[in-house]
């Protein structure tokens, strides 16, 4: 049975009807829908591929055979490997990500340590969610410049969700601001992957969150409020 129609019966003559169960958004055509969830599938099947086998291991026609299409309806979709890559990460970690440094916007705004504790173990989840297709990240960052450049862009956007963080600091060292915070997300995606992929370092989350916050709030704070840092740390 087609999961776009379901059986119903007549109430006066018992008769069975088709029902549609999702109406069709106004001007889509049955082919159109179609190509809609071709297109998901295709996205769905890649994104478990990827993370089970990393990028440079996963070939179009797994992808392809994944969903029970053909290397000619996938190229209908997507221009190749990267390109599906791409759009998974457009469709998942790249949004997330965005709001997570708009939510460490807020937290900065909070001020305060146990705010920023929260924040990083909300982080560390965040790394949890997504650890599979990490790897995968990695080595498309490494083999397809293309690539490179996309994660250069996004890594440099993250500052940019932060303007209150940024409006607190001299216009003569925003640059500075904005390196810290890449420089948070590049320690974040080491510390995580020597953590919970590599497991070379012997920690559990809740120390994890402390001891980053250590090291990172102070380091995010503007320089006239380094010395006066809020909700210092307990001993």
């Amino acid at each position: 049975m087609s999961d776009k129609l379901s059986i119903g019966t007549d109430d006066e003559t018992g008769l069975p009807f088709t029902m549609p169960t999702k109406p069709k958004p106004a001007g889509l055509s049955l082919r159109d829908e179609q190509k809609q969830q071709t297109r998901a599938k295709l996205l769905e099947a890649a994104k478990t591929l990827f993370g089970a086998n990393g990028y440079a291991a996963v070939r179009v026609d797994e992808i392809a055979a994944a969903v029970g299409c053909s290397r000619a309806t996938f190229y209908l979709h997507f221009t190749g490997k990267l390109d599906i890559l791409r759009e998974v990460a457009a469709q998942s970690t790249a949004p997330t990500a965005l709001h997570f440094y708009e939510d460490l916007d807020r937290v900065l705004d909070i001020g305060t340590r146990e705010a920023f504790v929260g924040w990083m173990s909300r982080a560390i989840d965040w790394f949890h969610e997504y650890k599979d297709l990490l790897p995968a990240w990695d080595e498309a960052t490494t083999l397809e410049p293309e690539f490179r450049e996309i994660a250069r862009q996004g890594i440099a956007a993250l500052p940019n969700a932060m303007p209150s963080y940024l409006s607190r600091w001299p216009a003569d060292r925003v640059d500075e601001a904005r390196l810290r915070v890449e420089l948070l997300v590049a320690q974040l995606e080491r510390f995580f992957t020597r953590w919970a992929m590599q497991g070379t370092i012997d920690v559990d989350a809740e120390q994890a969150a402390e001891v980053l916050t250590d090291i990172w709030f102070p380091a995010l704070q503007p320089p006239a409020a380094q010395r006066g840092v809020k909700g210092g740390r307990s001993t």
